[in-house]
């Protein structure tokens, strides 16, 4: 069963000391060691506040003004770039559970602030094909540690993932713009609720666009998105 090779993984992050996964020094009961931690790519201040690009001022890009997507905010905290890409990709399919450690305390400490008036946090969902495949969802890691941190409820069963989309990795632009329409399914009435939706990576925001629809489509009165990490345009 595939939850026996994840439960040995955690336990061997937390019994052996690590090696840095970027320098390979010695990080402690750390995924990366405080030197690599502090070099990753963050995100530039200046970014518009509801999809996170590079924007002039501090108010929202011109391509949000021309038309918004569904969700209100976005807090990125790093570039989609060496080595956080790497770093996701072995979260995502090696089980490097350290990682996801390492990822959710810094959202716990660096973006405790976003949403200040939230509601629930949303891990992104995935559909039941993807996660038996790969055992797990990462979302749910990063989000699990932010929301009790936060004091807020996790919703883990809110929505669903009705297709098992192609992978937005192995499309071009306008594929992954068209790729996650209607792909989701909230379960209840959100009455006006306030949401933060957590991931590991945005890129052309589709997925996440996909899903503020569908939950201000049930209620939802603000929804925000807290990502690890954002995709540099042009994607």
């Amino acid at each position: 069963m595939r939850f026996i090779p994840l439960l040995l993984s955690r336990v061997a992050d937390f019994a052996v000391p690590q090696d840095c996964f970027v320098c390979g020094n010695e990080a402690g009961r750390e995924a990366l060691c405080a030197a690599c931690a502090a070099a990753l790519p963050r995100r530039p201040g200046t970014a518009c506040p509801q999809c996170a690009l590079p924007a002039l001022g501090e108010g929202p890009c011109g391509a949000c003004l021309r038309e918004g997507p569904a969700y209100d905010a976005t807090r990125a905290l790093y570039d989609f770039a060496f080595p956080v890409d790497a770093m996701v990709h072995a979260l995502k399919y090696r089980h490097r559970l350290a990682l996801s450690d390492f990822f959710a305390a810094e959202l716990a400490a660096r973006a405790g602030d976003f949403g200040a008036s939230a509601d629930l946090v949303l891990p992104m969902p995935v559909h039941p094909r993807r996660l038996a495949e790969r055992g797990f969802n990462q979302a749910v890691e990063l989000a699990r540690p932010f929301a009790r941190a936060r004091g807020l409820p996790l919703a883990l069963s809110l929505v669903g993932k009705t297709r098992n989309l192609p992978a937005q990795a192995g499309l071009g632009r306008a594929a992954r713009l068209r790729n996650p329409h209607g792909a989701f399914a909230c379960s209840a009435e959100l009455g006006g609720r306030r949401v933060i939706v957590v991931d590991d990576v945005m890129t052309t925001g589709a997925t996440l666009d996909a899903l503020a629809r569908c939950l201000k489509q049930r209620g939802a009165a603000w929804v925000g998105n807290l990502v690890v990490a954002r995709t540099p345009a042009p994607y």
